[in-house]
Formats: C-alpha cells, structure tokens, sequence
C-alpha cells in the first residue's frame, strides 16, 4: 500500500539526514554556509525537524506540536547530539502519522491549505518528501564542500 511505501522512504531519508549530520566531522560547519546555499546544514535539519512535526504530528496526528519556522534558521550552535536526537524523534511522528492514514484519507484534502491550495493529503505527503530530499541534497553539499 503507498503509505507503508511513503513511510518507509521518509524513514530512509530522515535517517539519512541523521548520517549526513553526523558526518561533519567539525562541529562548527554545521553552522556555516557555502556557495548557493545559503541556509547551514544546522537549520536545514531544524527546519525538516519542524515542518515534518507540524505538518504529521500537528495537522495529521493532532500532537499539538506548536511549530516556529522563523526559529528553524535562526537558531544556532546547536549541539549535533541534539539535531541527531530531535530528528530521531521525528521518524516516529512521520511514519505514525502515514500509517495511520487509510486509502480514503489519503486522497481526501489535506486538512490546511497547502501550496496555497487546497491539495489532496497524498499530494502534500508527496510534496513534504520531495522536499526532504531537496534539503537533503543541500546539507550533503554543504557537508563536503566545507570539509
């Protein structure tokens, strides 16, 4: 069924951020920026931290996570132990939140507008994924043209 496939890609690529975090081997490059990206590796993870908990934990599973997306990029020195923790928990809340979908919720509108619309709850699911990996990509940039 597509939710255990989506769940098990955001598992794979949230733990793949994990490894990518993990792998800056000096701290403080976590914090830095270089060339066209202009977000650190540091609030990129805050960021997929934040928006993954309020749009699976908060809109779909009703966590009550309160999310604070200007904090997310400017938050600094934030010890790796504590990104790597944070995005820990965050598999939990993703894969929860799709497992718990059925077929019919899935193709019904996501409760909130989403891209300025109102989209179908696989579609922001869809979507929220495509954007992992785009950050993902970035924080991996990041990381080797830093080292």
């Amino acid at each position: 069924m597509l939710t255990q496939i989506l769940s098990t890609f955001f598992a794979r690529d949230l733990r793949k951020l994990i490894d990518e975090i993990n792998a800056f081997t000096n701290e403080a490059d976590l914090w830095r920026t270089q060339g066209v990206v202009k977000n650190s590796a540091g609030n990129l993870a805050l960021h997929i931290v934040g928006g993954s908990n309020y749009f699976f934990g908060t809109v779909l599973g009703g966590t009550g996570y309160i999310r604070d997306r200007d904090k997310e990029f400017a938050a600094k020195d934030i010890p790796k132990t504590e990104l790597v923790a944070a995005l820990e928990k965050t598999i939990p809340v993703v894969t929860g939140a799709i497992a718990g979908l059925s077929g019919q919720q899935l193709n019904s509108p996501f409760p909130i507008r989403f891209d300025g619309a109102e989209n179908s709850t696989e579609y922001v699911i869809v979507q929220l994924l495509s954007h992992l990996n785009y950050h993902l990509g970035q924080v991996n940039y990041l990381r080797r043209t830093l080292a």
